[in-house]
């Protein structure tokens, strides 16, 4: 069997001497989808933070693609095929939508246009030349979304994608990455909202104050909703 895409083993990271993970394990194969789920503070944030080398301060190991990344920097990683799309969308406020797209590195030659962007996220074509602080939460989302293609990557890391938007633009966001995931990109998932995760992940992982609690099928996850959701709630 090949190795997974990315696997994750052993990953303890801290905040100062706070310790957030506490050996963390999980992988993502080829065109696959992962979600990390769990309450506010169970860590999932900081494992996308982890992998993707913005938390330095870890231990265990990473790999991509059967390669150890837990060492490199954040541009060493994303050159090796990771993206990440933060909650807080980190684009540039003061940029035109256009200017979003163009500034970024290429880092694969697979990656998308500014044309096929624009095309994949009609939004983003009629609001070229505005600023990203003129778009709405949900055009912002897009954009975020949007301007990690333009690298290439195989592996986007996603934070809370739906947090915030309207049910009509979470719709839209969900079609997007259903498409991208129809075409062979993994992702790693974390999602606050259940209903989304279960229309896009293969598998789910939960978890509990910075550990793995368990693994879920998405027909596990459907018959422990009603467990799920309260769970979730608190």
């Amino acid at each position: 069997m090949s190795a997974p895409l990315l696997e994750v083993s052993n990953l303890n990271s801290w905040y100062g001497q706070a310790q957030a993970l506490h050996g963390i394990s999980l992988k993502v194969d080829e065109g696959e989808c992962v979600a990390l789920i769990g309450r506010n503070g169970a860590g999932k944030t900081t494992t996308l933070r982890s992998i993707m080398g913005v938390l330095r301060k870890k231990t265990g190991t990473i790999k991509l693609r059967g390669e150890d990344i837990a060492r490199l920097d954040s541009h060493q990683i994303a050159r090796k095929g990771i993206a990440y799309v933060p909650e807080e969308r980190a684009i540039f406020a003061t940029l035109t939508v256009k200017e979003n797209l163009e500034l970024p590195p290429v880092w694969n030659p697979k990656g998308w246009s500014s044309q096929k962007c624009t095309e994949a996220f009609p939004a983003l074509g009629a609001r070229g030349e505005h600023s990203g602080a003129k778009l709405s939460g949900g055009e912002q989302q897009m954009l975020a979304i949007a301007r990690v293609l333009r690298a290439g990557p195989t592996l986007l890391l996603l934070d809370e994608p739906s947090e915030g938007l309207a049910p009509v633009v979470v719709q839209q966001i969900q079609k997007i990455l259903r498409g991208l995931k129809a075409e062979g990109m993994a992702m790693l998932l974390v999602e606050q909202n259940l209903h989304f995760a279960l229309s896009l992940a293969d598998r789910h992982t939960l978890l509990v104050d910075g550990e793995v609690k368990e693994t879920l099928t998405s027909p596990e996850v459907r018959a422990r909703n009603r467990e799920l959701l309260d769970h979730l709630s608190v």
